[in-house]
C-alpha cells in the first residue's frame, strides 16, 4: 500500500485519542480537524490559546465529532514539570493515548554553519528534538495503555540528505529520524509503532518563511497531504514501524 494514496474510511479513528502538537495552524490544524471528522478524540497542543480555540470551534462545528481538549504549552520554555503535568492530566481525563503526532517545529535561520548563531541553534534543536523526546517520554505510559498505539514524528527532505544553509533545522531533522528509529527498535517486539512523515512542499507559514519568493499557488494545501498521517494513525498500519514515509 502506498500511504500517499491511502483512502480513509468513515470512523477510521473512532474511539481513538490523539494528541497533535502544533495543532493551531498548517498541517497540525488540518490533521486535527480531519482526524476529529473520522471519529478521533483530539488533544490540541499549541502555544497560542486563541488559535487553538479557533480549531476547537471548527471541530465542534463538525457533525458528531468528539469534543476536543486544549493543551497550551510553549515547547521552547516548558520545563520538566510542565510535561509531567500534561501527561498526568491526560491520564486522569482519558486513561490512555492512541496516537501522538509531533508536528510542532521551528525553522530557525537559513545561514551557513560558519554564520549560525549558537543561541538560535540551541533553540531550534530544543524545540524540534529535545521537546519531542521529552513529550514522548512522559506519554509512553499513556500509549502503553492503548491496544494499538502510534507515534508520528515530522521529518524533512533536508533531514535525510544534508543541504547547504539549512543549519539547525536540517540537523534537527536528522536527529528526529534517529530518535524515531531508536524508539521503534526499542519497541520492535511490542505493539507501539513509531514512524516519520516527510510532508514535502506544503502551503504553510514555515514554508513561506523558508521560501518567501516561491509561487505558493503551486504548493499543495495541508489538507491534501494527510493520507499518510491517517494511514499511520489508523489500524491499517499495524506492523509498520521504523519507517520514514513521504506524504507527497
Amino acid at each position: 500500500m502506498d500511504p500517499k494514496n491511502y483512502e480513509s474510511r468513515p470512523e477510521l479513528l473512532g474511539d481513538r485519542i490523539v494528541l497533535v502538537t502544533g495543532a493551531s495552524d498548517g498541517i497540525g490544524r488540518a490533521l486535527a480537524v480531519r482526524s476529529a471528522a473520522l471519529g478521533a478524540q483530539l488533544i490540541l497542543h499549541g502555544r497560542d490559546t486563541a488559535k487553538l480555540e479557533a480549531v476547537y470551534d471548527e471541530i465542534e462545528a463538525l457533525d458528531a465529532a468528539p469534543r476536543p481538549s486544549i493543551a497550551v504549552m510553549d515547547l521552547a520554555t516548558a520545563d520538566s514539570g510542565a510535561y509531567t503535568s500534561l501527561a498526568d492530566s491526560l491520564m486522569d481525563e482519558f486513561g490512555r493515548l492512541d496516537g501522538l503526532v509531533h508536528n510542532a517545529g521551528m525553522l530557525g535561520d537559513r545561514f551557513s554553519i560558519e554564520q549560525y548563531d549558537a543561541v538560535t541553534w540551541q533553540r531550534v534543536m530544543h524545540v524540534n528534538v529535545t521537546a519531542a523526546f521529552a513529550l514522548t517520554q512522559v506519554c509512553l505510559p499513556l500509549l502503553g495503555e492503548s491496544g494499538d498505539p502510534s507515534i508520528i514524528f515530522t521529518s524533512s527532505g533536508v533531514g535525510r540528505v544534508g543541504k547547504a544553509f539549512w543549519g539547525a533545522y536540517a540537523v534537527s531533522k536528522f536527529a528526529t529520524e534517529g530518535l524515531s528509529q531508536v524508539l521503534a527498535d526499542e519497541h520492535r517486539d511490542g505493539k507501539l509503532r513509531v514512524n516519520c512523515v516527510n510532508p514535502g512542499p506544503t502551503r504553510t507559514s514555515m514554508r513561506l518563511e523558508a521560501y518567501p519568493g516561491e509561487n505558493r499557488d503551486e504548493l499543495k494545501m495541508p489538507e491534501e497531504i494527510l493520507p499518510a498521517y491517517l494511514y499511520l494513525l489508523g489500524p491499517d498500519s499495524r506492523g509498520v514501524t521504523g519507517q520514514s514515509i513521504d506524504a507527497q
